[in-house]
């Protein structure tokens, strides 16, 4: 009777999912290229030592997100940045923490922009994360939508 119990209670869990097959890092990696491309990135950014200010909007625009070898990606985006407004491809590293990928940039130099150092997650329908621009860094965070879906395009 116990015999059956415990195979009873293995095949309920089998047909629940608990023992579902994890997806591969090359079907994670296919997922975040196809997640990412054609997106807008909509949220704000906040700047240490003015935490009595609202946080500002920032808006990025991710025409494609490309595997390019081992952890390094290329992000070909529209990056408005104070009176800057480009379109730039950037190689960036993605590591990933389980199924999470993680931008992780130290002293990239942008061209026309500056030099960056950030960490950046994206899960589901969100990104968070931090940033440093020279001496100043923050906070950023927002929402990733399919750019056929943003209402507030230009």
């Amino acid at each position: 009777m116990k015999r059956t119990s415990l195979l009873l209670t293995m095949l309920c869990l089998v047909a629940s999912g608990v023992f579902a097959a994890e997806p591969s890092q090359a079907d994670l990696e296919k997922q975040f290229s196809d997640r990412m491309a054609g997106t807008v990135l909509i949220g704000s950014f906040t700047i240490d030592g003015k935490e009595d200010q609202a946080p500002k909007a920032e808006r990025y625009e991710i025409d494609s997100v490309k595997k390019l070898r081992d952890d390094y990606w290329i992000f070909t985006a529209r990056i408005k940045y104070g009176k800057n407004d480009l379109k730039v491809p950037i190689t960036v590293k993605v590591l990933w923490a389980g199924d999470t990928p993680m931008v992780s940039l130290t002293d990239l130099t942008i061209p026309g922009l500056g030099t960056f150092t950030s960490r950046v997650l994206f899960y589901e329908e969100r990104y968070a994360g931090t940033w440093q621009h020279g001496k100043v860094g923050g906070h950023l965070f927002g929402k990733i939508q399919k750019a056929d879906a943003d209402t507030s395009a230009e």
